[in-house]
């Protein structure tokens, strides 16, 4: 969540998605991880919430015998809250997207002539369509996951023989512009459902990682997390090598510069590996780190929903202290934003702005954190 709001100052500071040089490079690569991070650990959350469900379904009915029911109805019922709560989070998270999220990207009202389908879109979409797989079994959710995420060019070719369904594949995988309809609103679709509903499911199924004993998890964890960063360097490495191309970027960059619309097999393996390989550190953290980091995963919505208006405002401010204009108008379609390279921030005013706001963020975050636990069972609890 911090390193995400690195990307989001990076829209309205006009550098660039990635570059030649080191430092614009990495201030966009270093975001990769989030995404992904995201939508695995959601599902990962999904497969923790259902096990608290089922303990307290079976206290709330420990009279088995008396009622007759048996302990599988647990977990039916328990399944049949998630589901619910999937479907109805997920939901708003969408309708949160086009509107809520949409305004604070461009501080204009003219939904019809853009809207952004981005990545709270993609996460309600998948909660949803997660509501149905956490019927399967387990190990069925991560085969479904997987199969998914590698299999995901499979659905380029159903496009393209299919072509009178286009703007149902560009919702599901192509992305690109849809218009609803004749003379309907167009939204631009970023981040497509598939492969993200695999990656949720396989954090779903990693979920049966999570349960283990701290020491065994540890080295299960770390061992999946090698195993997938070493299979992206070999894998990567040789398709870099391997295929001809007159690009002049540096070899290393040509490695890290993964297809991440829609998010390659490859991208996701160099994510989600050293992301994995780091988790057990994260236990022997600096008690101050873990409490500023645990501040902001207790609110994940409401840091997201306060972030990119604070940070679009924060921006402002700052090009007009710069240069004495806001030009507002350069962000009607953010975060599609081009602004030429003798106006654009250098990078150490981008990051002093980044650490500028992840102050600022960190103290109505820890008041509504504590809000938020002694309501558990208010709205609070979707936000």
């Amino acid at each position: 969540m911090v390193l995400m709001a690195i990307d989001h100052v990076r829209v309205y500071s006009g550098v660039p998605a990635g570059g030649p040089t080191a430092g614009v490079f990495f201030t966009r690569w270093v975001t990769h991880f989030c995404a992904p991070v995201f939508v695995f650990l959601a599902g990962t959350a999904a497969f923790l919430q259902l096990q608290k469900l089922s303990i307290v379904e079976h206290g709330m009915k420990s009279t088995t015998v008396e009622r007759g029911l048996q302990p599988a109805r647990y977990e039916g019922a328990a399944r049949g809250q998630l589901a619910r709560y999937l479907v109805v989070r997920g939901l708003m998270l969408v309708l949160l997207e086009l509107t809520v999220i949409r305004f604070s990207w461009t501080f204009n009202v003219d939904y019809a002539s853009f809207t952004l389908a981005g990545v709270i879109w993609m996460l309600g979409w998948c909660m949803v369509l997660m509501a149905g797989l956490i019927w399967l079994p387990t190990w069925a959710v991560g085969i479904v996951g997987a199969l998914l995420i590698l299999g995901q060019n499979a659905f380029e070719v159903v496009a393209r023989a299919v072509p009178s369904l286009e703007g149902l594949w560009q919702f599901l995988y192509t992305g690109g512009m849809v218009t609803l309809g004749a003379r309907g609103p167009a939204i631009t679709v970023l981040y497509t459902i598939v492969p993200w509903i695999g990656v949720m499911a396989v954090g779903y199924a990693f979920g049966a990682v999570v349960v283990q004993e701290p020491a065994a998890r540890r080295r299960t964890v770390l061992r999946l997390g090698l195993a997938a960063t070493v299979l992206f360097l070999v894998v990567g490495s040789l398709v870099v090598y391997t295929r001809t191309s007159d690009d002049p970027t540096p070899t290393f960059f040509q490695l890290l510069n993964q297809r991440k619309y829609p998010a390659s097999p490859l991208f996701l393996l160099m994510t989600l590996g050293p992301s994995l390989a780091l988790l057990p550190l994260a236990d022997r953290a600096s008690r101050w780190v873990r409490s500023l980091l645990e501040t902001f995963g207790r609110v994940p919505l409401f840091y997201y929903l306060l972030h990119i208006p604070l940070i679009h405002a924060t921006a402002l401010l700052v090009w007009f202290l710069r240069d004495g204009v806001v030009n507002a108008q350069r962000f009607s379609t953010a975060p599609y934003v081009s602004i030429p390279e003798p106006d654009r921030w250098s990078l150490p005013l981008l990051y002093l702005v980044w650490a500028a706001v992840i102050a600022m963020l960190y103290f109505p975050c820890r008041a509504y954190a504590a809000f938020k636990a002694r309501s558990p069972r208010s709205l609070a609890r979707y936000i």
